[in-house]
């Protein structure tokens, strides 16, 4: 945020914000989360509601949380492409510099399997191929509409709506055998 902007703040900035911004900051940090990791969420959120600081007073009032989402993957998509591999010109550096490639950092899916999921559903939602196992949890641990998520991936609604049944079928199917060896039962 520039220097300058607490002095430009308006009175409709403020409310308007306070309004239509504050309430979805939750929303914003959960879907941040699973889209970047916890370590990454709160910056991708802080730089979210810089920008929605910024136009708030051209917002036009309907579907806020929309219009926030819509935000969000749009700063996710320029924070992405900013990040470039560091160079390393002193091994001493190379503790601190981000790898170009093959190690991650435990993103939201890893962070929410472990306190929330059992180790069998666990593995079901890590099996899944990523572009699954993230609309998955955008709808059903994010609580989005699928409208919601299809705006935040940048994919019409029908992909999501496949993607989430292919999704719960592949973890349907994953958990079907330690069903039936846990309750004797044919079908879930």
């Amino acid at each position: 945020m520039h220097d300058s902007e607490p002095a430009d703040m308006t009175d409709a900035q403020a409310h308007g914000f306070r309004l239509y911004v504050e309430p979805e900051i939750e929303v914003l940090l959960r879907v941040a989360t699973t889209l970047t990791g916890p370590s990454d969420a709160q910056d991708l959120v802080q730089e979210t509601l810089v920008r929605a600081w910024r136009s708030v007073d051209r917002f036009d009032g309907r579907h806020p949380r929309a219009w926030l989402l819509t935000i969000l993957r749009n700063t996710n998509m320029n924070m992405h492409r900013r990040r470039r591999p560091d160079t390393v010109a002193d091994f001493a550096d190379f503790v601190s510099t981000r790898p170009a490639f093959g190690v991650d950092p435990p993103g939201t899916e890893e962070h929410v399997m472990t306190s929330i999921l059992s180790d069998d559903l666990e593995r079901a939602v890590q099996s899944l191929a990523p572009k699954f196992r993230t609309v998955l949890l955008l709808v059903d641990v994010d609580q989005l509409t699928y409208s919601e998520a299809a705006d935040l991936l940048g994919v019409p609604v029908g992909t999501v709506m496949s993607r989430l049944s292919r999704a719960r079928e592949r973890v349907r199917r994953h958990l079907r055998p330690m069903f039936v060896a846990a309750t004797g039962k044919a079908h879930p």
